[in-house]
């Protein structure tokens, strides 16, 4: 049986819980992980890394539609999906298995579990540890790390089906290629998602509230990559909200008002004299 005794216990193994954990190791602690999916986090399995390898496969097609520009050809060009989604699962499978080699060569215990803190008296706080409703451990910690990550944001009205309304874990692994995709939010998630589903044949809008997509990079990037995704085929709506989705088994309609700011208005104002309606298979929130 796994000891059950820790200095130092993290509570998630994502980039700063497994980092924690082996720092802490390092410097003589006993140390344990407690994960309740995957090890690496959101970041590693449903984040920056697969996400990169679809853009390289959407690269590579892309560049094959292009190839008279470097005066070559190619006849019957397409696209397999599936493998296409198994490559990026892939990647990120082989990396998290690669935190668990570190975390293993670092001597830190790992848990497979959902942890929950159970009470207990100062200098020996209890963590219970549970998968699937079964118990897994009762551990003691003299200090407990909690670096439990994140999750998506539900939008109030445009609650995600898996279908229609997609998260980012939806659009990471599309069981087909939809015709067309409105994406709420222009920030580096947002377009990542929308130059992906570009490249590989969709029609996309990217919906951003603010002026500007891009809006936490500055100004000359935001205008350079506007132009940039422009010419890639995206149609970008800024300064605008999506007010309503309606799903539906054929997509969705969606209603994006245009806002702008009236002389005398403290605030931003919604222009119902401009909407923008369009059906699509789903969005990233």
């Amino acid at each position: 049986m796994a000891d059950t005794n820790f200095d130092v216990i993290v509570v998630g193994g994502g980039p700063g819980g497994y980092v924690a954990a082996i720092r802490a190791a390092q410097l003589g602690l006993k140390a344990a992980v407690v994960e309740r999916a995957h090890l690496g986090g959101i970041c590693l399995n449903w984040g920056c890394i697969p996400t990169k390898a679809l853009l390289r496969s959407s690269e590579i097609y892309h560049t094959l539609q292009n190839l008279d520009q470097y005066g070559l050809s190619a006849k019957d060009i397409s696209f397999d999906l599936d493998k296409v989604v198994k490559r990026s699962r892939g990647v990120a499978k082989q990396l998290s298995g690669g935190i668990g080699h570190l975390l293993k060569k670092n001597k830190v215990t790992v848990f497979d579990g959902h942890g929950k803190l159970n009470g207990g008296a100062a200098g020996a706080r209890r963590l219970l540890v549970e998968k699937d409703g079964k118990k897994v451990a009762d551990l003691v910690g003299k200090h407990i790390i909690l670096a439990t990550g994140a999750r998506a944001r539900t939008l109030p009205g445009m609650e995600p089906d898996g279908k229609t309304i997609w998260t980012y874990r939806e659009a990471m692994v599309p069981d087909a290629m939809p015709k067309s995709l409105l994406v709420i939010g222009s920030g580096a998630i947002g377009i990542e998602f929308a130059s992906f589903y570009r490249d590989m044949g969709a029609e996309v809008t990217v919906v951003e509230v603010l002026d500007r997509v891009l809006p936490v990079e500055d100004e000359e990037i935001s205008a350079f990559a506007h132009k940039a995704f422009t010419k890639q085929g995206m149609k970008l709506i800024t300064a605008a909200k999506v007010a309503s989705v309606k799903a539906s088994a054929k997509g969705a309609a969606v209603t994006v008002e245009a806002r702008r700011k009236v002389a005398g208005d403290r605030g931003r104002q919604s222009d119902p004299g401009c909407r923008h309606r369009r059906q699509c298979r789903g969005y990233r929130p």
